[in-house]
This record gives structure tokens, sequence and C-alpha cells, in this order.
């Protein structure tokens, strides 16, 4: 199973480098990278999951309204991307259910950053999709943690996947950064050691990051590189590529339903 899923939350990235940028400019971007995913999972009529923080739900309805009417599933990312507090975990689900009139099992925490366990599960969700089991230098290190999904703490963790073995990252910066044939194979890899593919990309990837140099601001250029139309080819010919190979897609709650049954 290959499980596409998508961090949707209002670009503040730019603060993490040290620019301002108003709120309704952050929500204009995060928009637009939102429907140009819409629009290739449309194009190929696969399904994914959004892991959607309130602060853009309320702020971007028609592209919430969107993810939920195409049959994604959508799940929590806090009530905004910047600041947590423990009792977002229970605010964001019943807010965001609310919004969307349906069930939301999953969460996510900001920038795959460490979350008690248990607080979660009190939360009232099903699964949590927080871990890259894998060393970033300045963010985590989780090279003892499984790769593939299991129970701790009362709730079903759900990795996002890393090669065997060494365990290279296989998420959103990596996507950018390799040959297409390259990441494509190690992302093989992982499907035939673990049964199944799960990495995640943010909707701004998918606007030109490069232009924002107008706006007097300059992000790092490993995250600006095949940012835009570059990441929507390479989104094209990931979902592409493993169609051909016969794979069926599904959601991180497909993926939490097969652990459990």
């Amino acid at each position: 199973m290959i499980c596409l899923s998508f961090d949707i939350e209002e670009f503040d990235l730019p603060q993490e480098h040290g620019y301002d940028m108003p709120f309704e400019r952050m929500m204009e971007i995060s928009r637009y990278g939102t429907n140009v995913i819409l629009d290739t999972m449309q194009k190929h009529g696969v399904k994914g999951t959004f892991f959607v923080t309130v602060n853009f739900a309320e702020h971007a309805p028609d592209e919430t309204a969107r993810i939920v009417n195409e049959g994604h599933e959508l799940a929590s990312h806090g009530m905004n991307h910047t600041v947590f507090k423990p009792e977002d975990l229970l605010a964001s689900r019943l807010r965001l259910e609310q919004l969307i009139k349906r069930p939301v099992l999953g969460y996510r925490m900001a920038r795959m950053m460490k979350v008690d366990e248990h607080a979660v599960s009190d939360a009232g969700y099903l699964y949590e999709s927080s871990l890259n089991p894998t060393f970033i230098p300045g963010r985590y290190n989780n090279l003892t943690k499984p790769r593939i999904p299991f129970f701790q703490n009362g709730i079903i963790q759900v990795p996002v996947s890393v090669t065997p073995l060494v365990r290279f990252p296989l998420f959103w910066l990596s996507a950018h950064v390799f040959p297409q044939k390259l990441y494509r194979a190690m992302a093989g890899a992982a499907l035939r050691k673990d049964g199944h593919f799960c990495t995640y990309f943010h909707p701004w990837e998918f606007y030109d990051l490069k232009s924002l140099t107008k706006e007097q601001i300059k992000l790092p250029g490993m995250i600006c590189r095949n940012s835009g139309d570059g990441m929507r080819e390479r989104l094209d010919g990931l979902i592409t590529y493993f169609k051909s190979k016969g794979n069926k897609f599904g959601t991180v709650s497909d993926l939490y339903k097969i652990y459990v049954s």
C-alpha cells in the first residue's frame, strides 16, 4: 500500500528563518499548494491523508471541503503550526469534527515532534503518525524506534517510511533534492521490506519558493529546490510510477486498520 500524507498548515516556515510574513500571505501560499495537491490526486484517482491544522481549516473552508468531498481522510495537525498546548489535542479534534461533520481518527504533531502518546489516546484519537524513525540533526533521533506501525502507551503509532538498514529518511525534503529515479528506488525498497510506503509533503512545497526573494524572503536552497511546478511534477511522477507497478493507494487510517485487524 502507498500512503501519501500531507501536513496542511499555514505557511509559517519563514518565521523559523527570521522573516515576518502577513497571515493572509501565509494562507494564500498554503491554499494554492493544497489545490495543486488535490488536483494531482484527483487526476490519478488516488486518496491520501491530510493532517490539517484548525487554523488552516477555519481560514480555508473551500480547500477543507475539497479534501473531504473528494474522498480523502482529514486528520488533525493541531490548532496551529507554531504553538502547542496539551489541551490542543482534544480541542483540535473536536473543532475539526465540528467543521467537517465526520470523525477525526488520527493526529500528527507539528514538525513531527514528540508528543505524549497517553495524551493523544486520551484525546480520542485511534492512531498517531508523528514519528520519523531516523536521525535529523537538530530535530530528533529516533533510530531505535520501530520502522512499522506499533502499539505504545495506549495508541497505535504509524511511522513514516525510511529505507531499510540505514534508515535514510524518505520524507518531503528527500523528494526535493534526490533524482526521481533514486527516490523511487529507495521508496520501492521500503515498500518491499515493510509492505507499505508512507511519506508526507506540505502545501507550500508546491509553490515557487524561490519567487519569495522578491518579497525579501530567502529560504534555504534545499527547501526551495524543485518547489512549485517541480514538486507537482515529482508528485505526479511518483504516483504514476507506483500505479504502473500495480500498487494500491490508501489512507493512513487504512494502514492503521490493517495493523489492528
